[in-house]
């Protein structure tokens, strides 16, 4: 990488060579070759700096325009790190739909910026609320990192950038929830004021990503090739499936993930207990189960009582004579009609789920009961949960602290 003293001159000479009103394209190619070793990360700070030495604000902000768009079109053009279908390839092509969204609304707020006609300014400001959508439908890229490739990357010992980069995800929140708080505001606005406080909003978001898509595209992805094998992004892309896609997320981009994310059995271990998402050992199965702040009784297709558990403050008595028994056999007269209802309705179909609360010493006691099914909708039985609802009623604003 060159000398970032030395860019900043050119940098200096591009930026006014802008402002006297030179051709933008001869400009940004220009940059790309003084800039091709130089960081998004890097030219921001250059850009900060040149500000602080009294650099107008505004002729940054029309420099930013111009390697926004580079890199925007240096992810269009990157080659493919993996086959389309590959959770790595669907990433990648999020990033460049992203990038051009976010380049666009700061385009669009531009231009309303601009407009002296209310039409045409509505008319983009339709537009920056679609692509606010977009926006908003866009955290199921961050969760299926943050949730599913950046733990496989730790479980392989590459810890500090997928952190950096989470922390970062948490920046790219904070901008476009300010976005949001702008334009839900935006009917006692006027169009300048409202393209006024989306501008740097806009411009951040933008620079935003375009730095962090291409530490993603240039650090993690391919280090997350070198140490992950073929068999956990099979899991990788099914967990995946699990969470969603974004609504732009291109079918192109995901259209083999069935041959890809073929069906992964979880190893059996001994002593252990194998599920869908994991294994326990019995004694495990128990302390959650008691540990749980709700109490939790099972009753199977049969009406038979044969689970409850233990928990330390158990709200209603159970004893293990009970098990095995009718649950009819385990409530009073008056409200046996009511227990016959709801399982009657669970196993015809007609309902999954009935709710009930009551007062009792001091307590508001939520009573839940909901039918238990298997993959195929068939009827196991009945999950009885119980929890004093007071304190959580009684919660408010926020607890971020220990």
């Amino acid at each position: 990488m060159g000398d970032l003293s030395n860019k900043k001159e050119i940098l200096k000479e591009l930026v006014r060579r802008l402002h006297q009103g030179e051709n933008a394209e001869d400009i940004k190619e220009n940059f790309k070759g003084a800039f091709r070793d130089v960081t998004p990360q890097e030219i921001a700070r250059i850009e900060e700096e040149l500000i602080k030495e009294g650099m107008p604000a505004e002729e940054i902000q029309r420099f930013c325009d111009v390697h926004i768009a580079m890199f925007r079109e240096s992810l269009e053009k990157e080659k493919t790190l993996a086959p389309p279908g590959h959770p790595i390839h669907i990433l990648m092509e999020e990033h460049k739909i992203l990038l051009q969204y976010a380049e666009e609304f700061a385009e669009t707020v531009k231009g309303i910026k601009v407009v002296k006609d209310s039409v045409p300014a509505s008319e983009k400001m339709k537009r920056l609320v679609q692509i606010a959508d977009h926006f908003k439908g866009s955290e199921n890229h961050y969760l299926r990192e943050e949730n599913v490739f950046f733990p496989y990357l730790e479980k392989h010992g590459i810890t500090q950038p997928p952190a950096i980069m989470w922390m970062e995800h948490d920046q790219i929140r904070g901008i476009k929830k300010n976005i949001y708080k702008i334009l839900d505001g935006h009917d006692n606005m006027a169009f300048p004021d409202l393209a006024d406080q989306l501008d740097q909003q806009a411009l951040s978001l933008a620079e935003l990503l375009a730095g962090h898509f291409y530490k993603e595209n240039h650090i993690l992805f391919p280090t997350g090739l070198k140490v992950i094998s073929p068999d956990e992004f099979k899991e990788i892309r099914q967990q995946f499936d699990e969470i969603g896609y974004c609504c732009f997320t291109p079918e192109s981009a995901r259209w083999d993930g069935e041959k890809l994310a073929a069906s992964i059995s979880t190893p059996e271990v001994k002593g252990m207990i194998s599920f869908e998402t994991g294994s326990l050992s019995p004694e495990e199965i128990d302390g959650i189960f008691n540990t749980l702040p709700i109490d939790v009784t099972f009753v199977d297709k049969d009406d038979r009582v044969r689970y409850f558990s233990q928990t330390k403050d158990r709200i209603f008595v159970r004893t293990k004579a009970v098990i095995g028994l009718k649950v009819q056999q385990c409530h009073p007269q008056k409200s046996l009609h009511r227990v016959t209802q709801i399982l009657d309705d669970f196993k015809k179909g007609n309902k999954d789920q009935a709710d009930f609360w009551i007062n009792l010493q001091g307590k508001l006691i939520y009573i839940r009961y909901f039918a238990v099914r298997n993959k195929e909708k068939e009827y196991l039985g009945c999950l009885e949960v119980t929890q004093d609802i007071i304190e959580v009623k009684n919660i408010e604003g926020e607890k971020k602290l220990l």
